[in-house]
């Protein structure tokens, strides 16, 4: 019986020791096969891009089709998850190797002090290309053998739903036609737009001036563009003013056979060339000889395309039209309006809420008594407002509403989102879906995270491109950096109209902010309503996070337990509105977070397990309490972007902020405030040379941890604006010549020459002091040594120079010979300044502005001062 039991336990035991192997096997050859893997998951990820860019139209219109991308949309977050855990792994492995060789070339000794032992196995680097961490390379394989079989799963039903990689599906969404009639008495509120386009289309141009002259009516869908038009068309002065009117429908595909047709018949119906010719030289030629020598009057509605090789022949023959022809173009796009030459652009505003009621009361209102109007007039007024001056809205909603009686059923409306009432969505959304589906999979992307955001929220352009970095939307075209990827995006959505009240730059125009309207904010509502989420302070969290990608949340007092849950997140904007302190446990759960605003007036630090977000790229802090950072935050490796602009209490960086090399955007305290309270950088700013956005950069005084001035010479990135402060700390003149002169795309520059928390007051307070002849000699000639040293780009176009410098002149070299792109000159707290540099060698300078420089005596040279 014991040998019995002995050989069944041998026999056992070899058997479990087969097993044992095959498993340690299968172990070894998913941690040596990690790379290969990873490498065959890139190339799924991009499979997976595609076949959701193929799905995106189709899920409007087949709800299957809808369930099955949002599987494949959820297995394609986890791969990025996967993909960018990995590399984040790699980033950390190169910079420990960089750090231990600063350290070694620092320190040689250290090298023979280290204990090398002695083994007949490689070591782990050299066995391993890129990581070599045994556990995490297990644990990823473990990840990417899930993924592939969940993958699978979901591929394994493309074939059901139709999806060919081979053929793009496109489901066209119904295009309306327009005609040229319109019935006067609907259209209210554009008495304005009208007399401006009767003005243009009337009045007397130039001799120079291109014959026909094109006039564009740009606005987003349902704005009024074919409205006005149509008004203009039928005006009375019009009819009268022109030998020919000409209505065209373009629309979108824009067919030059058709367009050339339409023309034809429109001039002579029964013209013989629209059943006979075919060709669109024949058909151009006909045009020809119908206009040539007339005054004419061509609309063209709904221009979608800006492919000027489309328009161009039009253009050519069009001109044979007698002085004083026109052409009216509609088009939600300005680069259609930019490409067809206009010579007046009209950009169509909304309604005043005034006008919008009385659009939608005389539809809503049309049968009902007038018992009936007093009953329902003031929740139709909220109704009207609801509309946001968007006319095609105010005239769906009136027919909504126009059957509808009671006061309950126009509550129920009044309280729903506009989307979620059958007739209302359907009235709407084929107009909205139009420019959406003109967009690509990436500028989607980018148009829907903005609902995250509230509705009427002045969108910062840089907020947003950081904001779109951040989560990834913004894929790498050729030698092209991510911003200006992303810029060409921002700039494709605000021509399509998707944003409107544009604030831009008062130099160079170009858009520094913007609005949504609240109907196109509700768009993008819908079509991201499982998935981006906002909660505000006074509601109850009733939400399942399970599917939440974006999440905009305000608490209170208590914080809710449920948002742990969100495991998926990937942005989230949490304002706490009484709390001091920010749970850890948040960051041990949402450790998907791509992008993290947190906001809170009594939040007084930051948990140093923030550092368990490897994956963010953007962290915003807007914490007036807080002082000082955690040194953990320099272990988020991927971080592209720091805002602490909002945290007006913070002293000093990180030590170790050297360490986030991918630091992209550093934003610190608004230049507004009268103080900068970071008065020194740590040692190892040099080291973000992918710095591409720095408020100021302060020169550091004494100590072996500051940061010197001659630490900005490696930071070549930088564009836009730079404002250099404490310049007085500089000791080495040699160390900042090559400071400035390779950052080419820096525009703005401001040279502050007051010590860091020394207020101008305090100087004038010390003038006694100043007036010590040797003191002051010796400061003067510092001041002009430092800026003769600071040699800047010669792209410059604004530059402020002062704030206590002590200099009697101000004539470096590089001004004059340098600066050819300089208009602006500011020059100000400069108590010593006696005489100007001679402004007439700057040829481009418009402005000169000085203050508080009471010495000023002449300029030099026969300078030649701007008006």
């Amino acid at each position: 019986m014991a040998d019995a039991l002995l050989s069944l336990a041998t026999d056992l035991l070899k058997q479990l020791g087969t097993i044992a192997v095959q498993q340690a096997q299968q172990e070894i050859n998913l941690i040596v096969g990690v790379d290969e893997e990873i490498e065959k998951l890139s190339n799924s990820f991009k499979i997976v891009q595609a076949l959701l860019n193929d799905a995106e139209e189709r899920q409007l219109t087949e709800a299957a089709v809808k369930l099955w991308l949002d599987q494949l949309r959820d297995v394609y977050y986890m791969m990025d998850d996967v993909l960018d855990e990995w590399n984040t792994a790699r980033i950390k492995s190169e910079t420990q190797k960089e750090e231990e060789r600063a350290v070694i070339n620092n320190n040689p000794a250290a090298l023979k002090k280290k204990k090398v032992p002695c083994s007949f196995f490689p070591s782990l680097s050299c066995c391993f290309r890129q990581v070599d961490n045994l556990s995490l390379r297990r644990e990823i394989g473990h990840k990417v053998e899930n993924l592939k079989q969940t993958l699978d799963n979901i591929l394994k039903d493309k074939v059901t739903y139709g999806f060919d990689l081979t053929r793009h599906s496109h489901v066209e969404v119904e295009r309306p036609t327009t005609t040229s009639f319109v019935d006067v008495s609907d259209i209210i509120g554009r008495d304005n737009y009208r007399d401006e386009l009767l003005s243009n289309l009337l009045g007397v141009g130039s001799q120079e001036e291109r014959n026909p002259r094109v006039i564009s009516l740009v606005g987003m869908g349902g704005i009024g563009k074919s409205t006005l038009a149509q008004l203009a068309y039928n005006h009375s002065k019009i009819q009268a003013h022109f030998e020919v009117k000409i209505w065209i429908c373009v629309s979108d595909p824009f067919d030059q056979c058709k367009v050339a047709k339409a023309i034809i018949q429109e001039i002579d119906p029964k013209h013989e060339s629209l059943n006979k010719v075919t060709e669109f030289q024949t058909l151009l030629r006909e045009i020809n000889d119908l206009i040539g020598e007339k005054r004419f009057f061509l609309v063209l509605d709904d221009v979608w395309t800006d492919d000027f090789t489309k328009w161009e022949s039009f253009r050519k023959v069009l001109k044979c039209g007698a002085q004083g022809s026109r052409i009216l173009v509609t088009t939600r796009k300005n680069r259609v309006a930019e490409m067809m030459e206009s010579s007046h652009t009209i950009n169509l505003g909304v309604l005043s809420l005034d006008d919008c009621w009385l659009m939608f009361s005389k539809i809503a209102f049309s049968n009902k008594d007038i018992h009936q109007r007093m009953d329902l007039e003031e929740l139709g007024k909220k109704l009207a407002n609801k509309c946001k001056g968007l006319p095609l809205a105010a005239k769906t909603l009136g027919i909504h509403m126009r059957g509808k009686r009671s006061k309950e059923e126009w509550e129920r409306v009044l309280h729903n989102n506009l989307w979620e009432v059958e007739d209302i969505e359907k009235g709407l959304l084929g107009p909205l879906l139009l420019s959406y589906n003109e967009l690509s999979l990436s500028e989607k992307q980018c148009f829907l995270c903005c609902v995250v955001f509230e509705k009427d929220h002045e969108f910062d352009r840089l907020e947003l491109i950081v904001h779109w970095m951040a989560q990834g939307y913004i894929n790498s075209k050729g030698n092209m950096e991510m911003e200006e990827i992303a810029e060409e995006y921002f700039q494709k959505l605000a021509m399509c109209s998707f944003f409107q009240d544009f604030k831009k730059d008062e130099n160079d125009g170009r858009i520094e902010s913007c609005k949504m309207h609240d109907i196109v904010h509700d768009f993008a509502q819908s079509m991201t309503k499982d998935v981006c989420l906002t909660s505000k302070g006074d509601e109850e969290v009733n939400i399942n996070f399970k599917r939440a990608r974006q999440l905009s949340l305000e608490v209170k007092e208590i914080f809710p337990e449920s948002i742990y849950e969100a495991k998926n997140l990937r942005f989230l904007k949490l304002d706490l509105m009484s709390s001091e302190i920010v749970q850890p446990k948040l960051f041990d759960n949402l450790t998907c977070l791509r992008t993290l605003h947190l906001e809170g007036r009594s939040i007084l630090e930051l948990p140093n397990e923030v550092e368990k977000l490897t994956h963010l790229r953007l962290l915003k802090l807007s914490c007036q309490e807080i002082e000082e950072l955690p040194e953990s935050i320099c272990n988020l490796c991927n971080l592209q972007s720091l805002d602490v602009s909002w945290c007006w209490a913070l002293e000093k960086l990180p030590q170790g902020i050297g360490k986030l090399i991918n630091l992209r955007h550093l934003l610190l305290e608004d230049e507004a405030l009268a103080e900068f309270r970071i008065k020194s950088f740590p040692k190892g700013i040099g080291r973000l040379t992918c710095l591409k956005t720095l408020t100021y950069f302060p020169v550091g005084g004494k100590g072996e941890e500051i940061c010197k001035s001659g630490e900005l010479e490696h930071l070549n990135h930088i564009q836009g604006k730079l404002q250099i402060v404490g310049l007085s700390n500089v000791v080495d003149f040699g160390a900042i010549e090559n400071t400035l002169k390779k950052k080419k795309d820096l525009r703005d520059l401001v040279l502050r020459f007051n010590t860091l928390g020394v207020h101008l007051v305090v100087y004038a307070l010390k003038q006694e002091e100043e007036t010590e002849e040797e003191r002051r000699g010796r400061k003067m000639e510092k001041d002009v040594a430092i800026l003769n040293a600071l040699e800047p780009p010669p792209r410059l176009e604004n530059l402020a120079i002062g704030f206590s410098y002590k200099g009697t002149t101000m004539c470096p070299n590089w001004m004059m010979s340098k600066l050819t792109y300089l208009k602006t000159l500011a020059l100000g707290h400069c108590p010593n300044l006696e005489q100007l540099p001679p402004l007439g060698k700057l040829p481009l300078l418009e402005v000169l502005l000085i203050s508080e420089a009471p010495m000023i005596r002449k300029a030099k040279g026969s300078a030649r001062l701007p008006a």
